[in-house]
């Protein structure tokens, strides 16, 4: 028997995602089998629904709730309205999550830093949003499993005074202090901190400076993929019964005689055609641009956000060991330095400063040599670190609630959020960070259930379930996917010829829908799969250095929403993020791959590239040879 067994699969009810290409209807294409891993426990694969359909959709239907913004806070409102039985849609002025959502330090962290304030200051607002964040640290590791793993982080602990060496039991207990408080929030997804001697932080991390070191604490935070968390966000709510669509962007709040709002005038920014939404409530949850759309609900209101800029760098893999970061709690202006592996390079980072609100932020020279200048106190000397060593380099804007009372400094300013509901009804969701979006969108759906009873209305609204609960890809996760989704993974290399790095590669961004991918690699394909294969391997690498698969374009374009080349190689995969050399190396094929899917003629093709090119140039420093 065959490794696929022929089962049908109902899928009259959706269609196939093919970005905003004119294609077939789902119905109108030959069923799939079922995916099978190797013990023959069945996968199902999940369609995304097209585009077209869901703005046929946002056309035709009045929603309880009209989300603006798809970056983590709004992906996570619509997936937690829609989870509750209300009707909802979500439009997105770009790409889902292209700005602050995608630019992150990628870590899923409680905030050691803020406990620490917490205890210093006598400050309960610090400390709760520690206790917040550390409930949200063990979600997410939970919903995600696939892609959101523990990280242990060091931090060296280095005696240059008589003095230095009581910092140690300080920051160890610091350190016990944050294991007991995330245990209290039921937090047991991460090992306890404990201090290591010297020779075994030399041994963990290598190109640590070690003069004077005495030693290191290792205490444990998360680490994820965040644009594709974002994503995968996106297409559970969409799971849910979610209309979601990128590219469209909001003109006009609209609003009854009352002045109470009944939804929003957009435009679809690819066919430049506006048109109405209904709904009844209105979510503001576009991030640093919180208060653009407050304006348009009221052009009087007075601003609320202030944009941090957070810069990181990304270095050579070589410079973090795989599997062990490096905290720098106090550098010489008072901020934290992080080495972190990721994606097979290392992030260091990160700056806070105050910056204006743009939708293509860059990282200034200024602000990478800073944080170079500040890596190499902590390197070996004869291993340090220049401009030459900078792969790629991004600036992301924190939107942090202004308090006036707090002065202007943006370090002083807690990362807590706010909701604010507007005379119309328009209810704006602020400040928070990535780790704690779920909260964030829970105390937001309550609060469009306080303010608009109507939405209620001949439905039984359910109680908040995200909690705990997986995401797609974590779907059939333990028995059929493995315990580490090891099944996956040998299914991967056993069945579809994939390679160790290859394989593990599409485990950790995709989950159970590797196996999805790997279809498209099969020699011969089938309609929903067509093949994308190549004799050697079974799949065309994207680039020769990383586990990139061609068919990965491919199947961001027809799964993922994919609509430009920049989708593909910054959020979809990471590539323009971690090696932007790499990234300009393979935009021509990738915007062939596109193209044919899509349909582009040759114009199209080369502004496509011009336009990533443009965009590329912010990823980097003006003159990497210039320090």
């Amino acid at each position: 028997m065959s490794f696929f067994a022929r089962l049908p699969v109902a899928a009259a009810s959706l269609t196939l995602g093919t970005s905003y290409a004119v294609c077939e209807s789902w119905s109108k294409r030959e069923t799939v089998s079922p995916i099978r891993c190797v013990d023959g426990t069945t996968v199902v694969p999940y369609r995304t629904p097209s585009r077209e359909d869901q703005i046929k959709r946002m056309k035709t239907e009045t929603f309880d709730v009209l989300v603006i913004g798809g970056g983590a806070t709004g992906t996570g409102v619509a997936l937690d309205a829609s989870t509750r039985g209300l009707s909802c849609a979500l439009l997105e002025r770009s790409d889902f999550g292209s700005g602050t959502s995608s630019r992150s330090t990628k870590l899923i962290h409680g905030g050691i830093r803020y406990l620490e304030n917490a205890f210093k200051n006598l400050d309960m607002e610090q400390y709760d949003l520690v206790k917040e964040a550390l409930a949200e640290r063990s979600h997410m590791l939970k919903a995600a499993p696939y892609m959101n793993s523990p990280l242990p982080i060091m931090i060296p602990m280095y005696c240059h005074n008589w003095y230095d060496p009581i910092l140690i039991p300080y920051y160890l207990i610091g350190a016990k202090v944050y294991d007991f408080v995330g245990r209290l929030q039921g937090d047991s997804g991460v090992p306890h901190s404990h201090f290591i001697d010297v020779e075994e932080a030399k041994f963990q991390f290598p190109m640590i400076n070690q003069k004077n070191l005495w030693g290191a604490i290792v205490y444990y935070d998360g680490q994820m993929n965040d644009s594709r968390m974002n994503l995968h966000l996106a297409l559970t709510a969409t799971q849910a019964g979610s209309a979601i669509a990128s590219r469209m962007e909001v003109t006009k709040i609209n609003k009854d005689k009352e002045g109470k709002t009944t939804g929003a005038t957009v435009r679809d920014n690819i066919t430049g055609k506006s048109f109405s939404i209904k709904a009844r409530v209105v979510v503001n949850a576009t991030g640093p641009f919180s208060d653009a759309i407050r304006k348009l609900d009221n052009p009087d209101v007075t601003p609320i956000i202030k944009g941090a800029a957070g810069v990181h760098v990304v270095l050579p893999d070589h410079y973090s060991p795989a599997k062990m970061g490096l905290i720098v709690p106090k550098t010489s202006d008072g901020r934290v330095l992080f080495f972190l592996p990721w994606e097979g390079a290392t992030i260091s980072g990160t700056t806070d400063s105050e910056t204006e609100m743009t939708e293509e932020p860059k990282a200034s020279d200024r602000e990478i040599n800073f944080i170079l200048e500040e890596a190499n106190n902590y390197l070996k000397l004869d291993k340090s670190v220049s401009s030459r060593d900078v792969k790629a380099a991004w600036s992301g804007i924190r939107p942090l609630v202004m308090d006036p009372a707090k002065g202007n400094d943006t370090k002083a300013i807690s990362r807590t959020h706010v909701i604010e509901v507007s005379p119309s009804n328009v209810v704006t969701i602020a400040g928070g960070k990535w780790t704690t979006y779920r909260r964030m969108a829970e105390d937001t759906v309550d609060k469009v259930l306080e303010v608009e009873p109507r939405v209620k209305d001949g439905k039984k609204v359910r109680e908040c379930i995200t909690l705990g609960r997986g995401i797609i890809g974590a779907d059939r996760a333990g028995v059929v996917a493995g315990g580490k989704f090891d099944r996956i993974n040998i299914t991967l290399r056993d069945e579809y010829d994939l390679p160790k790095d290859v394989a593990k590669h599409l485990v950790a961004n995709y989950g159970t829908r590797a196996l999805q991918i790997a279809e498209l690699c099969k020699p011969g394909g089938t309609i929903y799969f067509p093949s994308v294969c190549n004799a050697k391997y079974g799949a065309n690498r994207l680039h020769r250095k990383y586990a990139l698969l061609e068919a990965e374009v491919v199947f961001a374009v027809r799964h993922e929403y994919a609509m430009a080349a920049q989708d593909v190689l910054a959020r979809r995969t990471r590539l323009a993020f971690i090696d932007s050399d790499a990234a300009e190396e393979v935009i021509e094929r990738v915007v062939e791959l596109m193209g044919n899917e899509l349909k582009w003629g040759s114009w199209r093709r080369k502004q496509e590239v011009k336009e990533f090119r443009r965009w590329l140039a912010t990823m980097n420093m003006e003159d990497r040879n210039g320090w």
